[in-house]
């Protein structure tokens, strides 16, 4: 045992340097998957039939095809004839976790809002507001508070998702924990590799939970940041996913 912590140490610096590639595409993965999510969930409600079309043809394909699949196309495929067009690999990973998970998000979106209670919609109509404000104004921030529970899962998925991008060369945390294996044991290597993926986990948790809180105080529902520490928020309509 002894020796497996004097290897640990030894390889603190590189198992630090994996620690922040992983954070790094998490944080890139989650802000392009945010943004894709958005956009698509919206577009996927559209009544023109050609951007509907378009947007549930992208949300299909991301969905329906293996995140490995579409890390390696991106990454081998693309720099081929007659595409040529070649990506640093982090960037990459970022991608192909943003547009994986993105597509995913957007049924929560579009669910999220459809889960919006009708009186809502109805009440907008009522006053006048323009289809823009309506949505920004009124029904976003509700279904925003609706749909953070599920994207939370989402985001603890795509942190779990980020171990896949050493097969395209990127040193992350994985692919060092792969190297301290050599230098100790299975057991040892996975063992605090397991620890440290629930800690990141764990805090991204834990900020999800205190946006959620913020989202349903500023719609006048209450909450308090430290429960949400202790309790696991539910929402407060029936599933959104169920409206999708």
């Amino acid at each position: 045992m002894t020796e497996n912590f004097d290897a640990l140490w030894r390889a603190l610096p590189q198992l630090v340097d994996g620690v922040l590639i992983t954070l790094q595409l998490t944080a890139g993965g989650a802000l392009l998957a945010i943004i894709v999510a958005i956009g698509l969930g919206l577009l996927a409600r559209f009544e023109n039939i050609v951007l509907r079309g378009i947007a549930r043809t992208i949300i299909e394909l991301f969905r329906g095809t293996s995140l490995l699949v579409q890390l390696f196309f991106f990454f081998f495929v693309l720099p081929l004839p007659p595409f040529e067009i070649e990506m640093p690999a982090v960037f990459t990973g970022i991608l192909a976790l943003g547009l994986n998970y993105g597509a995913y998000g957007a049924e929560v979106v579009r669910g999220s809002i459809n889960s919006v209670p009708a009186g809502q919609w109805e009440a907008t109509t009522a006053l006048s507001l323009s289809r823009s404000h309506r949505m920004w104004r009124v029904i976003f921030p509700q279904a925003w508070a609706l749909m953070l529970p599920s994207l939370n899962n989402l985001l603890i998925q795509l942190l779990k998702g980020t171990a896949v991008v050493y097969l395209i060369t990127i040193v992350d945390l994985t692919a060092e924990l792969n190297k301290l294996r050599v230098q100790t044991d299975v057991y040892f290597a996975y063992g605090l590799g397991l620890l440290i993926y629930f800690a990141i986990a764990y805090l991204l948790t834990l900020g999800m939970n205190a946006l959620e809180t913020r989202a349903k105080h500023r719609l006048g529902q209450g909450g308090k940041w430290r429960d949400s520490i202790t309790t696991t928020p539910v929402p407060d309509m029936k599933g959104a996913g169920q409206a999708a």
